[in-house]
């Protein structure tokens, strides 16, 4: 797993850091260089996810002013009035509040301050000057596709969340009149194929492409560059949806990406308790579309569970470390289990498109894919006889999950579309949580082996 070190040891940035004031090149002896690098295995984000409220800017915010804090409260309020007092009708309150976005407080749908920090907090995690938030991440979804009109289209990748495929191909085509093409884009020529026939079309333009890297479930990870340098040529945007990474291990809008969409229920929050979505970009005009939406359709979160979601950003960096080296693990002890005929993680070399994820991504996460030997029977009894991992849907949280896809997240999908997927009764997903390494793999051990042993 790639836990590379991003530290300064300049004397001018650590200059009166020892009691003495003192702070020169000798301070930093190989003893301290080294208990720092131990110490800073998270590629520079802790400092962000902890105090920053400002995109690309951290400040702490026990370190406002007494203006902007006069409590001096190291957590920022949970504010749940619904509606804010004006001193001059029609003048909304407290226009300078930096969470109010110059827009000031005058009803909750609206603006409200508690949702403000979080959705700053976020942009900046995200690397991005923009973030709106949203009740779920399938309601952030429907805000980008609000951005579009009838008789545009979009690009979908071919292996996407159940839930997102369901919307676009059950809602959004038939009832919007936006077409809905799902494909590989591993497949350039067919890609390309469906750009240019969107070109020439004055009906059909093509104008989203929607991605997740890696998929869900199957974790195809996909040159978000290269699909950006795409999307451009054709005048489309290019979303991604990075809830399998979080913005911990891969920052979409540093690659091309015009939009970044999460599911917050997952490791953003990262504690089972929270259904919230985010939509950031850095593009002044598209925020100022999906704030327009945030606001007209109502599709909120509400304060309290913006402060429980911004609690759980605040350890996104320690919990997706210890996740992913777990993970990492799990997947090569799948690799040489019996019970096992194939295993997906982009972590290890086997993984087709590994290389990419060395380059894109700044970790390979917490999610597994793998299938097991036998069919449906024997998939059930791996999944009955799990004593730690949960059977159950969702992911990212800090206790490990798992499911079959075919029956539970992806059920929706149709039959034809999962097999060529490879969707199939055996394949399991997993998202490994933060638990002890050993006791997450003794209990795979033991469901395998039960579920091999019924083949008798």
């Amino acid at each position: 797993i790639n836990l590379k070190v991003q530290y300064i040891m300049s004397s001018s940035d650590h200059e009166g850091a020892f009691s003495d004031g003192s702070q020169g090149d000798s301070a930093w002896d190989p003893l301290l260089k080294s208990a720092v690098e131990f110490a800073e295995i998270y590629h520079g984000s802790g400092t962000t996810y902890l105090h920053t409220n400002d995109p690309l800017k951290s400040t702490s915010y026990s370190n406002k002013s007494a203006v902007e804090n006069p409590t001096g409260a190291v957590v920022p309020a949970i504010s749940l009035a619904t509606t804010f007092k004006q001193s001059t009708p029609g003048e909304p309150t407290a226009r300078d509040d930096p969470n109010s976005f110059g827009l000031g407080y005058e009803y909750s749908r609206t603006g409200n301050p508690t949702r403000g920090v979080f959705e700053r907090a976020v942009a900046a995690a995200e690397k991005a000057k923009f973030c709106v938030a949203f009740s779920s991440g399938s309601a952030a979804t429907s805000a980008v596709v609000h951005l579009l009109r009838p008789g545009e289209s979009v690009l979908c990748v071919d292996d996407v969340y159940g839930g997102t495929q369901r919307y676009f191909r059950r809602i959004v085509n038939p009832r919007m009149g936006i077409e809905i093409d799902f494909v590989d884009f591993h497949d350039e020529s067919l890609v390309q194929t469906k750009v240019n026939s969107g070109i020439e079309s004055e009906d059909g333009n093509v104008k989203l492409f929607w991605l997740e890297t890696p998929t869900n479930p199957t974790l195809k990870v996909t040159d978000i560059g290269a699909v950006s340098t795409l999307a451009k040529s054709c005048g489309a945007l290019l979303a991604v949806d990075n809830t399998f990474c979080s913005p911990y291990f891969q920052n979409p809008l540093d690659h091309g990406a015009d939009i970044v969409v999460h599911s917050v229920t997952k490791y953003i929050n990262g504690h089972s308790d929270v259904v919230m979505g985010v939509v950031c970009t850095n593009d002044e005009e598209l925020y100022k579309q999906l704030r327009f939406t945030q606001n007209g359709v109502g599709a909120v979160p509400s304060p309290f569970d913006c402060y429980l979601a911004h609690r759980g950003l605040k350890t996104l960096h320690v919990r997706m470390e210890a996740a992913a080296r777990n993970a990492y693990a799990i997947a090569l002890f799948l690799e040489r289990h019996d019970g096992v005929t194939k295993v997906v993680y982009p972590g290890l070399k086997s993984h087709p498109q590994h290389d990419i994820a060395v380059r894109q991504q700044h970790g390979f996460g917490a999610m597994i894919t793998f299938y097991c030997v036998g069919g449906r029977d024997q998939s059930a009894i791996f999944l009955q006889k799990l004593l730690v991992f949960a059977l159950a849907e969702s992911l990212g949280a800090v206790e490990s999950l798992a499911e079959c896809p075919s029956l539970m997240t992806h059920a929706s999908v149709p039959d034809e579309q999962r097999a060529l997927l490879g969707i199939d009764d055996t394949l399991i997903r997993l998202s490994v949580g933060i638990e002890n390494c050993s006791d997450l793999i003794e209990d795979l051990d033991r469901a395998l082996n039960a579920s091999l042993n019924s083949l008798g």
